[in-house]
């Protein structure tokens, strides 16, 4: 069971929380969910701002893709939401700041769909190398065009990986293992994989590979990384890939170097912008280019990562009401607690300021709470303290902790 406790106090039941999922989440989750006795509505599609706000009211939890943007509006009109799950690796769509103000979990996937992005940019440097694209249009023209011209194989080539995290580092391995040459550059220091090579700067990275691709998250700081000056630094003939965020690059100036010859082959899986549900119109400047695959942000879309993602961010999900976990949370601190086991749990969220747990001890104290356990951690502005209590907490003690200056929302798991 599950209180929420503001000014002033509500109780929420598990049968009353109330969950909506967007955009085609897979059906595990809504399941696991129902199977917590949450009270879950599904939305094939993405909202935009104006239609969230008006959604999200009365929500507890809110599970998302890549495509709803939780901007701080629908954050303000959100009058009883926990969590927001997104159903993806990144979170770049939800304002995380606005969020930890008010109280609000994140969590994401950020392991959970690696595979199948890692396997899609492996098929797509294979069928750019040997121009599977235009023999594939050809036959279906009906035109017989057996030729090695302009095909190679990928054993021996130079791969950049630019951004090497979970999918960089995974794909580092396998096209090691298919016997490329790999480099990294990414602006955090990280281990080499295997026999990976290290680039200090883009350009030195941009200069030495036969093959390029983008793996790095969509922060605002990352818009534009890739333009004119990028490709000019590329070297003729290359191939470019990017499967992470469509705000990266300059899709005009790719199509200019893919015009000119200078760019071999492009493979694109994401877009500046996209559209909003299955069916509707895509517009872009890369349609209809010669050795140019154009996919509809399916790096991650197998039915493997789709379920598996499902099940862990639902879980997520269920856990921090049940429990206040916050492990692998983006916008929380981590606190990784054990199942709630005993008789009361008061979870407190609370602007980081000196001497907000000593407040909250002595308030307990004065009211004969005796505490056994109790986790305390902090993240920039966010406090958030777990403390496990052996005895009732009645509502003055839950009054006068709502009621601190510093308190961003209190819960009571009983």
């Amino acid at each position: 069971m599950t209180q929420t406790t503001t000014v002033p106090a509500a109780r929420v039941e598990d049968r009353d929380v109330r969950a909506l999922l967007l955009e085609n989440i897979h059906a595990d989750a809504a399941a696991y969910l129902r199977d917590q006795g949450y009270q879950v509505e599904t939305v094939a599609g993405a909202l935009d701002e104006a239609t969230l706000i008006e959604r999200v009211k009365g929500i507890h939890l809110l599970g998302i893709r890549s495509g709803t943007n939780v901007t701080e509006a629908v954050l303000d009109a959100a009058d009883e939401l926990l969590a927001v799950g997104a159903f993806c690796i990144g979170t770049n769509q939800i304002d995380l700041t606005a969020a930890a103000a008010k109280g609000v979990a994140v969590f994401n996937a950020p392991f959970s769909n690696t595979r199948s992005v890692v396997e899609l940019a492996i098929a797509e440097i294979i069928s750019l190398a040997r121009r599977l694209g235009e023999k594939t249009n050809d036959m279906h023209a009906g035109i017989w065009n057996k030729s090695a011209k302009g095909s190679h194989e990928i054993r021996g080539r130079r791969l950049g990986i630019v951004g090497y995290g979970n999918i960089g580092s995974q794909l580092s391995v396998i096209a090691e293992a298919l016997g490329m040459s790999v480099y990294f550059y990414d602006t955090a220091d990280k281990l080499a994989m295997g026999n990976a090579k290290k680039c200090e700067t883009l350009h030195e990275l941009l200069e030495t590979v036969d093959v390029v691709t983008l793996h790095v998250d969509g922060r605002p700081g990352n818009a534009g990384l890739f333009g004119p000056a990028e490709f000019d630094r590329m070297k003729p003939r290359a191939i470019f890939m990017n499967l992470s965020r469509g705000i990266l690059v300059d899709t005009a100036a790719l199509r200019d170097n893919i015009e000119s010859g200078h760019i071999a082959g492009a493979a694109i899986d994401v877009f500046p912008v996209e559209p909003k549900k299955q069916g509707d119109p895509f517009e872009s400047e890369l349609r209809g280019l010669s050795n140019v695959i154009l996919t509809p942000h399916v790096g991650g879309s197998t039915m493997e990562a789709q379920q598996d993602i499902g099940r862990f961010v639902s879980g997520k999900l269920a856990s921090y009401l049940k429990t206040g976990g916050t492990e692998l949370s983006p916008n929380l601190p981590h606190l990784v607690v054990p199942e709630h086991g005993g008789p009361h749990r008061l979870v407190h969220i609370h602007r980081n300021m000196p001497g907000v747990l000593a407040t909250i001890n002595s308030l307990l104290g004065d009211h004969e709470v005796n505490i056994e356990a109790q986790s305390l951690g902090t993240r920039g502005e966010v406090g958030y303290v777990i403390t496990d209590v052996a005895s009732a907490v009645d509502s003055e003690v839950l009054g006068k902790l709502a009621a601190l200056p510093e308190t961003i929302r209190l819960r009571l798991l009983a």
